[in-house]
């Protein structure tokens, strides 16, 4: 009988011990990039923004939405809270890589860095990242 000696890297374990659900099923391994950081354009545009800002917090989740079909810019990126409320937009100069991405499938999301009022403008810096697999 020969027998084959089979080595476990220690690291590979340490890897998967946070790599399951609570099943205990393998999820993949994934990790959060962060892309860049920007604003929130358009907030001055929306219904309801002073109801909206006042419920917002710093590191809120935000949704990122395309809409390739938009009139304006058909590289816009609809940013919602985490409600589904509209807060404006990816800034145009900000969204050709972002809307690539995201027209390949990948899953960008956002979170809510800062938010100030200048008078009646609320003003949102957010970061913006991908979920990778």
């Amino acid at each position: 009988m020969n027998a084959e000696m089979v080595v476990f890297d220690a690291d590979f374990f340490t890897l998967l011990k946070g790599s399951a659900d609570p099943g205990g099923l393998t999820m993949p391994f994934t990790r959060e990039i962060l892309l860049l950081e920007t604003y929130v354009a358009g907030t001055t545009y929306v219904d309801d923004i002073k109801g909206i800002g006042r419920e917002l917090s710093v590191l809120d989740l935000l949704i990122m939405r395309r809409e390739p079909l938009n009139p304006y810019d058909e590289r816009a990126i609809l940013i919602l809270d985490g409600r589904g409320r509209k807060l404006g937009y990816v800034p145009r100069n900000r969204n050709e890589v972002l809307a690539n991405l995201m027209d390949a499938g990948k899953y960008i999301f956002g979170a809510v860095k800062e938010k100030r009022w200048s008078g009646s403008y609320l003003h949102v810096a957010i970061t913006i990242h991908m979920k990778d697999i």
